[in-house]
């Protein structure tokens, strides 16, 4: 009887051992279980090396993602700016690090934290002026750093070393979670005595737990004055797909800075662990059946090499579009200084100065205890950058692609690199970029056609266990389609219920049930992305085109009715919020009222949604405040290098004090102005069983759109192909 308090030790350290083996080398939630896989470290970087950082000495051997033909091995170490927007660069980060070390903030602090730490952009007239071979301007570090558990926000003038400290944080939220919240969030439940004997008692080994870290969002004063976080888990035994094994009803509440368990809350009990078979969603796990195996690999080859270049690192160049590209670790990648070459003149007009994902909101549709607060904001919470994964040649990006690695930082200011996180290609799908035949009776044989190639820059973020694509795709035309798709792992409830034949008249599950015991629940994605538009320069205004139907008088035609276009200026913000109307259309375009065509028209882009969703939620729901940048699928503000993160700058646990829907009802003037289109896509998801064990992708998209920008058709003379011209690739011989 006296061995047992030291098998149970012996066992509990295994356990410990294992998860801890585990978090840094299976789980996809990179950042906070397992980035240390997914980088590529500098050389003398402390982060490959032991440091103070406890979880840095376990680090694995890490191994180069290989990259495509095109793509040069990057020497980060030795990188230096070319451009006012670069980021920054590793050397640039270790001397943020360093002067910050020496600065009394940071000196007196027991505890400190640096949250993000990116490059201040210079401001934006200066940037404009800016030529290539002209001497960068000042490079600055803008930090949001914790201190003595107090949020600041500060500048570091690397040519100087002085620090300014701007401001502290607002009288709620906080910053994103750095690598090592999420990590420590994830470890601190299994020193809690109550955990692990529920989590015995649920009838799972220790050394099968898997835990992520919840956001909690706010819900009232008891979720005040700390930073605080949920933690739930799972079971992986037997499948890489734990996240179809819930331990469900098991919470976690764990104050982040203290690491202290607050409550454990077990609801579940009576709740099985769904089985693992069929969860698993990896290739070398799949019974493979003939039939399904149909489809030859398909390649498009380029044996001239791709059409686009890219210089200095960041400067992308291809066809008659420019435009600078750089990832970051909250927005994932940003789009700068976007300029189309005018087949007419030569010369390259303005488009859009800076367009990114600004945030990402998932309310989840159950108001149950383990669920209510799942009301995710994946950038302002998470960061959306720093959820990116590297890229999959072949995969993730056709051949040719050209790969673009993240540097960022973490929580004690050591660079690191996200290998592989962008990727660059030209597509050709055979689309059409614009055709017509004559018809026979003319007379004519006239067939002109004329292909569809166009340039891709994607990423791809793994927020736990949803996955999205964000793909920026330019055409020669001058549009500008932004794409996101949702693939990835459903976040799924445990449930009694084997069989719908179980469920009692009209009991809500909150969801689909998709396989014994597993109930898929409802929830929504909204993306709402930045987009600050400089047509043929900075001050341009919003028209809503509204689409009316006009009757006809009588005996003024055969037609009762007509279509006609009424165009509305937007003098302030609120004549700019736009809720999409099926019933009562318009085109909503940004035009610059001093720049005209030749035959008069002002030149402009416009916005063309796609298919879209709406939320539904109360607006008094403390989630949709948070979240009420979604309240309109359009807003129009005056540009301010304040207002970017559509949930404000500090997200985390915030009231909402502090987001587009705030700013906006300021209802600033905005006519002839420098102003900023923020457009939101959404989708409303009820599962279904297609998405179980993992989701096929599904995606939308919206345009930016030339609409009286060119004096007529850019591609009218683009040429066709002819056969020459194309490589022949001869078929395998055929059995």
């Amino acid at each position: 009887m006296e061995s047992k308090p030291f098998f149970r030790f012996l066992f509990f350290f295994i356990a410990i051992a294992f998860l801890f083996l585990f978090a840094w080398t299976h789980l996809h939630y990179a950042p906070s279980l397992g980035v240390t896989t997914l980088l590529d470290c500098a050389s003398n970087s402390p982060w490959c090396t032991s440091s103070k950082n406890r979880f840095q000495s376990k680090q694995p051997t890490l191994t180069k993602t290989p990259r495509a033909s095109t793509s040069q091995r990057r020497h980060h170490e030795s990188a230096v700016p070319r451009h006012p927007l670069d980021p920054l660069t590793i050397q640039e980060f270790n001397k943020v690090r360093k002067i910050l070390s020496s600065h009394a903030l940071f000196k007196s602090s027991n505890n400190y934290a640096l949250h993000s730490v990116v490059l201040e952009e210079p401001n934006k007239d200066l940037v404009l002026k800016w030529k290539k071979g002209q001497p960068l301007f000042p490079r600055i570090a803008s930090v949001i750093a914790r201190a003595n558990g107090v949020s600041h926000v500060l500048t570091v003038n690397l040519e100087t070393d002085e620090v300014t400290v701007l401001n502290t944080a607002p009288p709620t939220g906080y910053p994103t979670m750095t690598i090592e919240d999420m990590t420590s969030a994830t470890w601190a439940p299994l020193s809690n005595a109550k955990f692990n004997r529920t989590i015995i008692e649920r009838g799972v080994n220790l050394k099968d737990v898997a835990c992520l870290p919840i956001s909690l969002g706010w819900f009232g004063k008891k979720e005040e004055n700390r930073r605080l976080i949920k933690v739930q888990c799972y079971s992986m035994e037997d499948t890489a797909n734990f996240y179809m094994r819930p331990i469900e009803g098991l919470t976690v509440f764990l104050d982040m800075d203290t690491e202290e368990v607050v409550e454990v809350s077990d609801t579940g009990r009576s709740i099985p662990i769904p089985k693992a078979t069929n969860t698993d969603y990896r290739f070398s796990e799949q019974k493979l059946q003939q039939d399904l195996n149909s489809i030859n690999p398909i390649s498009i080859e380029q044996p001239k090499g791709p059409s686009f270049v890219i210089e200095d690192e960041h400067l992308v160049k291809w066809a008659n579009w420019e435009f600078h590209l750089k990832p970051d670790p909250r927005a994932g990648v940003v789009v700068s200084r976007a300029r189309v070459r005018d087949v007419e003149s030569g010369v390259l007009r303005d488009v859009m100065y800076k367009g990114f994902t600004s945030e990402l909101f998932v309310p989840y549709m159950d108001p149950t205890d383990a669920w209510y607060f799942k009301t995710y904001m994946d950038a302002g919470e998470y960061g959306f950058g720093l959820q990116a994964m590297p890229l999959d040649p072949l995969n993730d990006c056709p051949r040719n692609a050209y790969y673009m690695d993240g540097v960022f930082a973490a929580g004690d200011g050591v660079p690191y690199v996200r290998s592989n996180m962008v990727c660059v290609f030209e597509r050709y799908t055979g689309d059409i970029g614009w055709r017509h035949a004559e018809s026979p009776i003319t007379g004519m044989e006239i067939k002109e056609v004329r292909p569809k190639v166009t340039l891709v820059v994607r990423m791809a973020a793994s927020v736990a266990n949803y996955d999205y694509i964000v793909d920026w795709e330019f055409q020669t035309d001058g549009l500008i389609r932004i794409k996101v798709g949702l693939s990835g792992i459903l976040m799924v409830k445990g449930t009694a219920y084997e069989n719908m034949n179980q469920v009692e008249g009209q009991e809500n599950l909150f969801g689909t049930l998709l396989s014994e015991n597993v109930i898929g629940v409802i929830h929504d994605h909204y993306i709402t992305f930045y987009l600050d538009m400089d047509i043929d320069g900075s001050d341009n205004s919003f028209v809503n085109v509204n689409i009316k139907r006009q009757e006809t008088s009588p005996g003024e035609s055969p037609r009762k009715s007509y279509l006609k276009a009424v165009r509305n200026v937007a003098k302030t913000e609120k004549d700019a919020q736009i809720q999409l109307k099926l019933y009562d259309p318009s085109e909503f375009h940004v035009i610059n009222p001093t720049k005209k065509t030749r035959v008069g028209n002002p030149v402009g882009y416009k916005v063309v949604p796609g298919g879209t969703a709406a939320s539904l939620l109360d607006h008094d729901d403390p989630p949709q405040k948070r979240g009420a940048f979604t309240n309109n699928q359009i807003w129009v503000t005056p540009y301010n290098r304040s207002e970017q993160w559509a949930g404000g700058l500090f997200v985390y646990q915030s009231h909402g004090e502090d987001t587009l829907d705030v700013w906006s009802e300021r209802d600033r003037p905005i006519e002839n102005k420098d102003i900023v289109v923020w457009y939101t896509l959404g989708f409303h998801h009820i599962p279904c069983q297609e998405d179980f064990p993992i989701m096929p992708t599904v995606s939308s998209s919206f345009d930016l759109k030339p609409v009286n920008f060119f004096e007529s058709n850019p591609i009218l003379r683009a040429p066709p192909y002819f056969e020459k011209d194309l490589p022949v690739c001869r078929p395998a011989a055929s059995a």
